[in-house]
């Protein structure tokens, strides 16, 4: 009996056969296995003989599909919104500064090519981001993660992540209409950030609630089939909302990484994401005509010119302007010098659209090669390259850099205006997507049912209004009638009488925006007639019947939220970088080793400030927590240690500790920070030494750094009296600090 083998099946026996052999000699040679992947498409593509050719092309392409979906889920698993939120100005200012320009550059040198307008915006979507992988395997093989730029580069990827998922979301929309009207982006961009804030808000309330309610039946074999069908379904909606795929996954896998189930859902995802990332990244390489890479070599050439010259300086310059030294700006350039894998997702998106030339997508995959193996020798360059750049440039360019530098990072001084802008645009912001998000979930789930049961257009309308109003009800409250941060407003309100109208103002917006939310609900079921008088009316009875029991419920309903959205890091004792350091001063853990010859020994007896610069600012004792550790604390074995030093100091210490685990971690604990203190007329430090201040004592903070009138003093003595005009940088537990100052 003759056995027929699928064409399915033998093309991917076919596919993983040959990506296994082209990774295993990519990772002999230390290169990129996406590289490998994409050689192994070219060599099973029916345009080369060598070996045998895929059949059934059109099976692999919905593989691929698959393998994007996944990439995309597990990309936001290691995503997080709130590490976003963290990334601070310097990386949100560098990160925005260079997608603007070489999406700018890539767009003018392809209508310089004499390409069509759609090309160049993709080939612009194309340059937009930079290669993770390929950066962090190049800092771990030299060794520099630890380093203050390295900082700077990883929050520009997070940053250019967020960024090409907006493209991916934006390109389809100007690639289909053929318009570039800006009220038609305007409008889509909207609807993006409205969808997100209500798909991000409403998983961290039922997510994290639904997984710890059935963590006793969630084995591994059922997290994997929760964790898929909830990206699939993620992926439907998105699809039906008119967004796409890519980003239907990425936002779910954004909302697993806010749980506490994230790593374990990453290592179960891990294998299914490699085949299908592996089919995706072969497909790619089917898709290359290497005919056409020849023929267009020249751009080829161009493009790799303005993406590896292009990304250096407007990286460097976006540091600049976000208040980062001459050294750090151009090592963080000369770091992100290449395109990423996010270059294939967007040109495959062209390609699936129908929309862009068929040569640009090998152009991409030459472009990326190139940059790709270029990446490791210009970080090695960095450091020589600051180096000239000292010795070429004018003395007084020098010295205006490193006083913006200096300038830039007095700004960050909270003020009462900025807390109480950030809680009212954070209070009407959210309220009012999810007051807004109930109402249309409830005119697409409920009508139907209600349409059904009741007969008439008003008996079902009035229904749907009542059943709409009760559950906006509580945000509605919270949107007009909480009081929102009282020591903000009344230290605002009696410090000048030109700030009561602002503040009055701003009350008036949370109320009109009530208003409006309510008129857009009734409106939907009745005629304006009705909906206006109706809508004063309920809000006189949220005021006066219901206000208590609604902040009861409002507040049961926050606090549910927030112990969601911060159980990961109340569980794992998350890490995160610092943004506010004293110059060229960051905060790196460390791992005493068990052999260390120093354990036991005091700080005293150490000296290490005095031998290496650094100041000890936290010990980790398993349980315990030593902030601020005195001369007299001894250094035992397994200590985990907060050491604040710049990049040479701390290179200097990584020395001795040797034997550590990875001579220190990536991240940083949330616990202990650098925390910037100015010192203004009405400070309660005024007049004192640093020894009197109570720094040490009562705020559990050590003082690393000062600056006064132009003069740096890095652990300045503890006899130094604080003046006017002073700024701090004190070490310690940033809420403690932020109380005691």
């Amino acid at each position: 009996m003759e056995h027929h083998v699928p064409a399915l099946i033998s093309d991917l026996a076919l596919i993983l056969g040959a990506a296994a052999i082209t990774t295993l000699i990519f990772k002999k040679l230390k290169q990129p296995l996406v590289l490998g992947y994409i050689i192994a498409g070219v060599l099973v593509s029916p345009q080369v003989h060598l070996i045998p050719t895929v059949t059934d092309q059109a099976s692999i392409k919905i593989w691929a599909e698959i393998g994007v979906i996944f990439l995309l889920f597990s990309l936001g698993l290691e995503f997080s919104f709130k590490k976003l939120m963290r990334v601070g100005a310097t990386a949100s200012v560098t990160a925005l500064v260079e997608i603007i320009c070489i999406v700018t550059a890539g767009y003018f040198v392809g209508k310089w090519m004499g390409w069509n307008t759609i090309d160049c915006i993709f080939l612009g979507g194309m340059l937009a981001s930079s290669s993770t992988t390929i950066i962090i395997k190049a800092f771990d093989e030299l060794g520099i993660k630890t380093k203050q730029f390295a900082r700077i580069v990883f929050g520009v990827l997070i940053v250019e992540d967020i960024v090409v998922i907006l493209l991916l979301v934006l390109l389809p929309t100007i690639a289909i209409s053929q318009q570039f009207e800006g009220s038609e982006l305007l409008f889509t961009i909207l609807k993006l950030a409205f969808f997100l804030l209500l798909w991000f808000m409403m998983g961290i309330f039922l997510l994290p609630t639904f997984l710890k309610k059935t963590a006793k039946l969630l084995d591994s074999e059922m997290m994997l089939l929760l964790s898929i069908g909830l990206c699939l379904a993620m992926v439907v909606l998105a699809i039906e909302v008119g967004f796409t795929a890519e980003l239907g996954a990425f936002i779910m896998g954004s909302i697993f990484a806010e749980t506490t189930s994230s790593d374990k859902v990453e290592h179960i995802l891990h294998s299914v994401k490699d085949l299908f990332g592996a089919v995706f990244f072969v497909s790619v390489g089917m898709m290359i005509d290497l005919h056409t890479i020849w023929d267009y070599r020249i751009p080829v050439i161009v493009i790799t010119l303005v993406t590896l010259f292009g990304k250096i300086a407007s990286t460097s310059a976006g540091a600049l302007l976000s208040g980062q030294p001459l050294k750090q700006s151009v090592q963080a350039g000369m770091s992100m010098a290449q395109i990423g894998e996010f270059a294939f997702i967007v040109a495959t998106l062209g390609l699936s659209l129908g929309v862009i030339s068929d040569f640009l997508f090998p152009v991409a995959v030459g472009v990326s090669a190139i940059t790709t193996f270029t990446t490791p020798y210009l970080i090695r360059l960095s450091e020589p390259t600051y180096q000239m750049l000292e010795r070429v440039l004018p003395e007084n360019w020098i010295r205006f850099l490193n006083r913006y530098s200096s300038d830039t990072q007095k700004i960050p001084t909270v003020s009462g205006w900025k807390t109480l802008l950030r809680t009212y645009l954070r209070v009407i912001i959210l309220n009012g997507v999810i007051s807004v998000g109930i109402i249309l979930l409830c005119g697409v789930l409920l009508a139907p049912f209600v349409y059904r049961a009741l007969p008439g257009t008003f008996p079902h309308n009035l229904v749907l209004a009542v059943i709409c109003l009760l559950l906006v009800s509580p945000f509605l409250w919270a949107l007009g009638f909480r009081r929102l941060d009282r020591i903000s407003f009344s230290k605002l309100w009696l410090d000048s009488k030109l700030n009561r109208g602002p503040l009055v103002l701003m009350e008036v917006l949370r109320m009109a925006t009530v208003v409006l939310i309510l008129g857009f609900l009734l409106d939907k079921f009745f005629s304006a007639t009705i909906a206006v008088p109706a809508a004063v009316l309920i809000i006189v009875l949220l005021i006066l019947l219901f206000s208590k029991k609604l902040q009861s419920f409002y507040g049961r309903i926050e606090k549910r939220f927030l112990v969601n959205l911060n159980a990961k890091e109340s569980a794992e004792q998350a890490r995160n970088h610092f943004n506010i350091v004293p110059w060229d001063g960051h905060v790196v853990y460390f791992d005493i080793p068990a052999e260390a010859p120093f354990a036991g020994q005091t700080l005293q007896e150490l000296g290490w400030r005095e031998k290496y610069g650094i100041n000890v600012a936290l010990i980790e004792r398993g349980t315990r927590m030593l902030h601020v550790p005195g001369p007299q604390v001894r250094i035992f074995p397994a200590d985990h240690v907060a050491v604040i030093g710049t990049d040479s100091q701390l290179q200097g210490f990584a020395g001795l500790i040797e034997g550590a685990r990875g001579a220190a971690a990536e991240e940083q604990q949330e616990h202990i920070s650098l925390v910037q203190i100015a010192i203004h007329p009405n400070s309660p430090l005024l007049g004192k030494s640093i020894r009197d201040s109570g720094i040490r004592n009562i705020g559990k903070g050590l003082v690393v750094g000062m600056e006064r009138n132009g003069n740096r003093y890095l652990n300045p003595d503890s006899s130094m009296i604080f003046e006017e005009g002073d700024v701090v940088w004190v070490a310690g537990n940033r809420d403690l600090l932020r109380q005691f100052s």
